[in-house]
């Protein structure tokens, strides 16, 4: 299975991600330059987190503009597999490959720490080698991550299985407690409908060996490599 990690001016986890399908996974990877239309024959497309064009506009404002979103846009719609991971999250959200948005987390303090985060869709591409109801301990490390929706919305997300991830407490507990940005309803990350497309704040990329204090993050790539092999997995 090959991925491809497209990398925008101020992406700063794209090697990050790279390292974890090249090294840990095994897996063949390229990077791909924001300005090229060519997904290089990815079978899964990675956008990272970072700071696309410096968020000097509004998070991923920019970025949803530039020409490899067009590709990006049409790879998803025949269902390729896209995971966009904090900014890339964000990008997704602008570009209306998911639906929402992301605020200025309740505190208006930059965050960076280990959260824990529950698997509450096991039915993705993104989540099938999970257990059901599994807790991640993945670190978070944004400014913008408050997800908000119209009540509209969120009555679809719910009502569709597209939560796929909810911040908790690290005994699962769904309260303010678990929740470090304010984000409605808990959410940490959400799938389209089709769920070949997912978001999340979460870095999985920063949780993918033991010395970096959890190898949970795992848990994302391995499900894309297996849904890769056994798609059908993906939607029992």
């Amino acid at each position: 299975m090959k991925f491809g990690v497209v990398v925008f001016p101020g992406s700063n986890c794209d090697h990050d991600a790279f390292y974890a399908i090249s090294n840990v996974l095994h897996q063949p990877v390229e990077f791909i330059w924001h300005q090229s239309e060519d997904l290089a024959n990815s079978d899964a497309v990675i956008l990272p987190g970072g700071f696309a064009h410096g968020d000097y506009l509004r998070t991923g404002a920019i970025a949803r503009f530039s020409p490899v979103m067009k590709s990006v846009e049409k790879f998803a719609k025949s269902g390729g597999l896209v995971l966009g991971i904090c900014n890339g999250f964000q990008i997704l959200l602008e570009a209306g490959l998911l639906p929402g948005a992301v605020m200025r987390n309740i505190g208006l303090r930059y965050i960076c720490r280990h959260v824990h985060i529950r698997v509450d869709n096991i039915a993705t591409p993104f989540t099938q080698a999970a257990k059901p109801w599994q807790i991640l301990k993945i670190p978070i490390a944004h400014n913008d991550g408050n997800y908000t929706c119209d009540p509209q919305t969120l009555a679809e997300l719910q009502k569709n299985d597209q939560i796929v991830f909810r911040y908790t407490t690290a005994d699962g507990k769904d309260d303010n407690a678990g929740n470090p940005n304010g984000s409605m309803d808990n959410i940490a990350g959400i799938c389209n409908r089709e769920r070949n497309v997912a978001g999340l704040m979460p870095h999985p990329e920063r949780a993918v060996e033991a010395a970096l204090d959890s190898a949970d993050g795992l848990v994302l790539f391995r499900s894309m490599v297996e849904a890769f092999v056994t798609p059908a997995k993906a939607t029992a």
